[in-house]
C-alpha cells in the first residue's frame, strides 16, 4: 500500500512497532517503529496508543492511515485536532476476533471506541463485502472493499527444496503467515500430519500458538514430518511457497470475524500457483466456486484434511487447474484492487 501511495507522488511515513526479532527494513518511504516496554495485554494498548498520539500531534501530516481499531483513536483525535483528512482501513471485523469474545470488559471498550468514530468516519476500507455487510448493518456506512492481494510481478524460483530443508520425495504442505494463532486450526493440521507418512508439512511465520505446536512435534518427534521457520521477508517467505505442492488455511467457523475471513495466505499460494485446502468459509467459497484452484473441507477431523490434500494435488494435475490458477491471477491482483486507494487518495489532493 505504502509502495502505492508513493508512486501517487505521496510522502508516506509508515509507523508499526518493534520487536525483539524485528528485522531491518529499507523502504523508499519514511519508517518509524516503536519499540515498547509491553507487548500484550491492556498495559500494550495503552502504551501504544498514548506514544502513538503524542508521535503524530509532533509530526504534521495531511492524511491520516488507521490501520484497525487498536490504532484509530489516536489517529482520530489528532486528525481532528489539525483539521486532516482521516482514513479507516480495518482488516477484520474487530470486535469479532475470537481473543476479546471471553472478555466482556475488553470487548466494551474496543466497541465503545468504534461505536464512538465510526459514525463519524468519511473514508473507510475494508477486506470483503461480507465484513463491509456487518459494518454497514452497525453504522449505516458503506466501507470500500480492498484486498490485501498480492501484486502480478512474477516470483522467481531462486532456492531449491534441499537449500530449503526440504524434502524432495514427499508432497510439501504449506501453512504460511503472521497470525497462526489460536482457532485457525494449525493444531488439528498438525494432529492430522503425525497421523501419516506422505506429506511433509512446512510451517513459515509467527502467531500465538507457534510454541505449542513446537512443543507437540518435540514430544512425539515429529521432526521427519514437520518444519517450522520464523518469520520472513516476503520474497523468502514465497520461496517457500513456490517449492510447495499444496497451501492450507483452516480458519475455524466459530466466531464472527474468522467466518467471514479471506486470508491473505489464499492469494500467496495462488501467485506461487499451488492449490489449496481451506475450511468452508463465505468469502473463500466465493473464490473456490469462481476459479476452481481449492479444495474446501467442512471439518478439522484429520481424515478430511488428509483426503482434502489428496484432493488438492488430484486438482493441480487437472487439465483445466493450470488455466484456472492464471486466471485467478489475471483477474486478482494489486495492479487491479488498489485502484480504488489510488482513487480515493487522488481526491485528497
Amino acid at each position: 500500500m505504502c509502495d502505492t501511495l508513493v508512486k501517487c507522488n505521496f510522502n508516506v511515513t509508515l509507523i508499526g512497532r518493534e520487536l525483539n526479532n524485528s528485522r531491518p527494513i529499507e523502504r523508499p518511504y519514511s519508517t518509524k517503529r516503536l519499540r515498547l516496554f509491553f507487548n500484550k495485554g491492556f498495559l500494550f494498548y495503552f502504551e501504544y496508543n498514548l506514544r502513538l498520539f503524542f508521535l503524530l500531534m509532533f509530526k504534521k501530516f495531511d492524511v491520516y492511515h488507521a490501520n484497525d481499531l487498536d490504532t484509530l483513536l489516536p489517529m482520530w483525535i489528532v486528525s481532528s485536532v489539525r483539521r486532516k483528512t482521516l482514513v479507516y482501513d480495518t482488516h477484520e471485523y474487530f470486535t469479532g476476533g475470537p481473543e476479546i469474545q471471553d472478555r466482556f470488559i475488553v470487548k466494551k471498550v474496543w466497541k465503545t471506541i468504534e461505536k464512538l468514530i465510526f459514525p463519524r468516519l468519511n473514508h473507510v476500507f475494508t477486506v470483503n463485502s461480507s465484513i463491509a455487510n456487518l459494518y454497514f448493518d452497525d453504522y449505516q456506512i458503506n466501507p470500500k472493499i480492498l484486498r490485501n492481494i498480492p501484486s502480478n510481478i512474477t516470483i522467481q524460483k531462486i532456492r531449491s527444496k534441499n537449500e530449503l530443508g526440504l524434502p524432495i520425495d514427499k508432497p510439501i504442505v504449506i501453512l504460511q503467515g503472521s497470525g497462526i494463532n489460536i482457532h485457525r486450526g494449525s493444531e488439528e493440521l498438525v494432529e492430522a500430519i503425525a497421523t501419516q507418512e506422505k506429506f511433509f508439512l512446512c510451517i513459515v511465520g509467527t502467531g500465538d500458538v507457534i510454541e505449542n505446536l513446537k512443543t507437540r512435534c518435540n514430544e512425539d518427534d515429529l521432526k521427519s514430518k514437520v518444519l517450522f521457520v520464523d518469520p520472513l521477508p516476503y520474497q523468502m517467505m514465497m520461496q517457500y511457497t513456490l517449492n510447495s505442492d499444496v497451501g492450507v488455511s483452516l480458519d475455524k467457523n466459530n466466531n464472527i470475524n474468522y467466518q467471514f475471513s479471506l486470508p491473505n495466505k489464499i492469494f500467496d499460494y495462488s501467485k506461487a500457483e499451488i492449490p489449496y485446502v481451506s475450511t468452508n468459509l463465505i468469502e473463500i467459497k466465493k473464490i473456490v466456486d469462481e476459479f476452481h484452484t481449492g479444495v474446501l473441507i467442512n471439518s478439522l477431523k484429520p481424515e478430511e484434511i488428509l483426503n482434502g490434500l489428496e484432493k488438492a494435488i488430484d486438482l493441480s494435475k487437472s487439465d483445466s487447474y493450470l488455466i484456472n490458477i492464471k486466471k485467478m491471477n489475471s483477474d486478482l491482483n494489486w495492479e487491479k484492487e488498489s485502484e480504488v486507494l489510488t482513487a480515493t487518495y487522488n481526491s485528497f489532493k
